[in-house]
């Protein structure tokens, strides 16, 4: 099984977020614990992502799952659970 990464989600909110929020993130482990809204991710960018994963790791997530993990290493920790849970 294939674990989910923070490499993994940084190029899924690259290619699902606001290309303009982007250009202004440096980005690395550092955005581990920085909220979504703090990277500037609405709620639209945020299903993407959510749907995007969902296709790619073939898992299923709920949209609450975005506001109980409010960052993105938390919702890694979600996505990898919910992998586990799959096997």
């Amino acid at each position: 099984m294939k674990e989910f990464t923070l490499d993994d989600l940084v190029s899924i909110l690259r290619e699902c977020g606001d290309q303009d929020v982007w250009t202004e993130i440096e980005l690395g482990d550092d955005i581990a614990d920085e909220s979504f809204d703090g990277l500037g991710y609405d709620s639209l960018s945020l299903f993407n992502t959510l749907t995007r994963i969902e296709s790619d790791f073939g898992v299923e997530l709920s949209f609450d799952i975005v506001y109980k993990a409010a960052t993105p290493g938390t919702l890694v920790k979600v996505v990898n659970e919910a992998l586990q849970n799959k096997a």
